[in-house]
């Protein structure tokens, strides 16, 4: 288990369910959500993250552009990468993609109690 300052991510290696990328996705998009890490919050370079969890450069590189995809961090160009205000881009894509699935349990003519046990179960396949 390896840490890093400011950011506080730890690697399990021995979790060989995990890909590293995803652990380092994981552990920085809850610290975002959570306010751990407050937005404008400047992120540690790729380089610098993978050198201190002893990572390859592009396990961080993936787990950052995941991040970005997301709307959690944005990269600044020579600014570095900062975390986004992503509540609000991610309420508005989830509510989106809320009222696709909506509109298309509608038209097939499921009732709303099953299309919100297909959401439970969707997300905690998801969350295992």
């Amino acid at each position: 288990m390896r840490e890093n300052r400011g950011v506080t991510v730890r690697i399990h290696i021995e979790d060989g369910t995990t890909p590293p990328y995803e652990q380092v996705r994981a552990q920085i998009a809850e610290q975002a959500r959570s306010g751990e890490l407050p937005v404008g919050y400047r992120l540690p370079t790729v380089r610098g993250l993978a050198e201190t969890l002893g990572l390859a450069a592009n396990t961080v590189a993936k787990a950052y552009r995941a991040l970005e995809a997301d709307g959690v961090i944005e990269t600044r160009g020579r600014n570095g990468t900062v975390v986004a205000a992503a509540g609000s881009a991610a309420e508005r894509e989830v509510a989106a993609a809320a009222a696709v699935f909506a509109e298309r349990a509608r038209r097939l003519g499921v009732g709303e109690e099953v299309a919100l046990d297909a959401v439970r179960d969707a997300l905690r396949a998801v969350s295992e």
